[in-house]
């Protein structure tokens, strides 16, 4: 059984920093693609950063362009989001996804993704 498991998230200050971890397991393939995506009260869910597996090549949303890393360790099997100069609008529930393969040219769909973690709350206060 495949498991996403989110670490790492909480309360913090405008400005602060926060490195969330994402933890997968119980997959025999490759995933080519690993996501962070959010959801904030009321909102959508949408794409926030995203990573190709094999080439470690990246995307993010513009909305935090130059202030999230997304990274891995590929021996570790762990993929994280390095959160800098947070703001309140980045507040809400972080989400894992992972998927064998994309359909489309976009990886920050989140129907792009077929397995997701259960999340984990990020709160930035002003």
């Amino acid at each position: 059984q495949v498991q996403l498991v989110e670490s790492g998230g909480g309360s913090v200050q405008a400005g602060g920093s926060l490195r969330l971890s994402c933890a997968a397991s119980g997959y025999s393939g490759i995933f080519t693609h690993v996501g962070w995506f959010r959801q904030a009260p009321g909102k959508e869910r949408e794409g926030v950063a995203a990573i190709r597996t094999d080439f470690g090549r990246t995307v993010y949303a513009d909305s935090v362009k130059g202030r999230f890393t997304i990274s891995q360790d590929n021996a570790k099997k762990l993929v994280y989001l390095q959160m800098n100069s947070l703001k309140p609008e980045d507040t809400g529930i972080y989400y894992c996804a992972a998927t064998p393969y994309l359909t489309g040219p976009s990886a920050l769909r989140t129907a792009e993704y077929n397995y997701w973690g259960q999340g984990t709350q990020v709160t930035v206060s002003s």
